[in-house]
């Protein structure tokens, strides 16, 4: 499977603490005989140092996925920004006996524009670099059509995402940091 890659470094408890790596080209990972490496300098999303301790890395390669702008339209009857996260099934990652995994995948916005992210927040594909985004909802079209409106405070612009189901969940494992 071809895409590009979302990694995040997190603590103990699962919370994500840093984007290691976000809509990332396979070309910008130093590639090994049966691995890709790439290097975490011991700090979070704010550039300080973490303590020494336990952390996990995970991530998600996404694959070729369609956005389609359908322009000015009106949002669905939902309350923006009220964590709206839907099931996709995933591909089966081959190196894993388990059956395709579920994640819960929302949208969120920043300076830059909206993007897909997965529950617990390590964004996965830009949706648009549409800035001053104010409020973004999403919703199922189908098993794997997502449909996702961006409000600029002047209007609503929709974005239909299709093939969301071709992404595949990794687990790079644990690991101790000194």
């Amino acid at each position: 499977m071809e895409g590009t890659i979302s990694l995040g470094i997190y603590d103990q408890s699962g919370k994500l603490i840093r984007v290691l790596h976000q809509n990332t080209e396979l070309n910008d990972f130093t590639v090994g005989a049966d691995a890709l490496g790439t290097r975490w300098d011991g700090k979070d999303d704010a550039g300080q140092d973490v303590p020494a301790g336990q952390y996990h890395a995970r991530g998600y390669l996404i694959g070729p996925l369609n956005v389609e702008d359908l322009g000015q339209t009106s949002p669905p009857a939902l309350v923006p920004d009220t964590n709206t996260v839907l099931k996709i099934r995933l591909v089966r990652n081959p190196l894993r006996k388990d059956k395709k995994p579920v994640v819960e995948l929302g949208v969120g916005f920043n300076v830059s524009g909206s993007y897909l992210k997965s529950s617990d927040g390590l964004p996965l594909f830009t949706v648009s670099e549409t800035p001053n985004v104010s409020h973004v909802w999403i919703a199922m079209k189908n098993l794997n059509v997502i449909d996702v409106w961006q409000d600029d405070g002047t209007k609503a612009h929709q974005f239909r995402i299709s093939n969301i189901d071709q992404m595949m969940a990794f687990d790079c494992g644990e690991f101790t940091l000194k």
